[in-house]
């Protein structure tokens, strides 16, 4: 791997990991691999092996104070983190359950950055003392632990990725789905008009656009309020 700066102005995912065959996986597929091939983004896989220590390149250590598994040792991902700086400087996040969420308004706020350096964790996670050191943001997919931060990347970059502009072929898709403006995604139709005898509602062939813009609010709000009522709580 060359040690050298990456001055393209594409928007950049950088995922230290110790499993970079694994990408770009699903990230290669259908509109994300299309704007990858194009050059809307770029992906910088860097194998945290490659600075462990030892014949086995050995990676991380057991717990200060005892306990089971195993902790990334600090010297060894930070060699990792000032590797990625130097190829491109961007803001670091380490993939971990005890994270803030990571919501649609996380990854506009990472569209509209220059890229991210995500942290895919191992074992029982990273040593405090390198968190602290580079001051790293810790993001949760989710209410669940996994075995490694890998297939989280994938999710955080394929969502952000699809917000860059020339991603998708119709920008006014990424404003009308669920969670842009606070609310589920209403339901969608599409021919045949009648399918195992249910009906596309008759509203949305009406041809009546304000109707049709009404109805489309109306069930988004139906939707969120039995599903996801949390995303109404701050609302009056």
């Amino acid at each position: 791997m060359e040690d050298r700066p990456n001055v393209a102005a594409a928007w950049c995912a950088q995922v230290i990991t110790l499993f970079p065959d694994v990408f770009p996986g699903v990230l290669g597929a259908s509109l994300t691999g299309k704007a990858l091939d194009q050059g809307l983004w770029q992906l910088d896989p860097i194998d945290l092996r490659i600075f462990g220590e030892g014949k086995h390149r050995k990676v991380d250590d057991t717990p200060a104070g005892g306990g089971a598994g195993l902790v990334l040792r600090p010297d060894i991902v930070g060699k990792a983190i000032t590797f990625a700086q130097k190829r491109r400087r961007l803001p670091l996040v380490y993939l971990s359950p005890r994270g803030t969420p990571f919501r649609q308004e996380t990854a506009a706020r990472w569209a509209a950055g220059p890229g991210v350096c995500l942290i895919a964790g191992r074992f029982e996670g990273l040593d405090q003392r390198v968190l602290d050191h580079f001051d790293i943001e810790e993001v949760s997919l989710g209410d669940f632990v996994m075995t490694g931060g890998e297939i989280a990347a994938q999710a955080m970059i394929d969502a952000t990725v699809r917000l860059l502009p020339g991603v998708l072929g119709n920008a006014a898709s990424t404003e009308e789905e669920s969670f842009s403006a606070g609310l589920l995604e209403h339901p969608q139709y599409t021919r045949p008009a009648v399918w195992e005898g249910r009906s596309i509602p008759d509203v949305l062939t009406s041809g009546d656009h304000g109707a049709i813009a009404a109805w489309r609010r109306a069930e988004a709000e139906r939707l969120t309020r039995l599903r996801r009522p949390d995303l109404l709580e701050g609302e009056t």
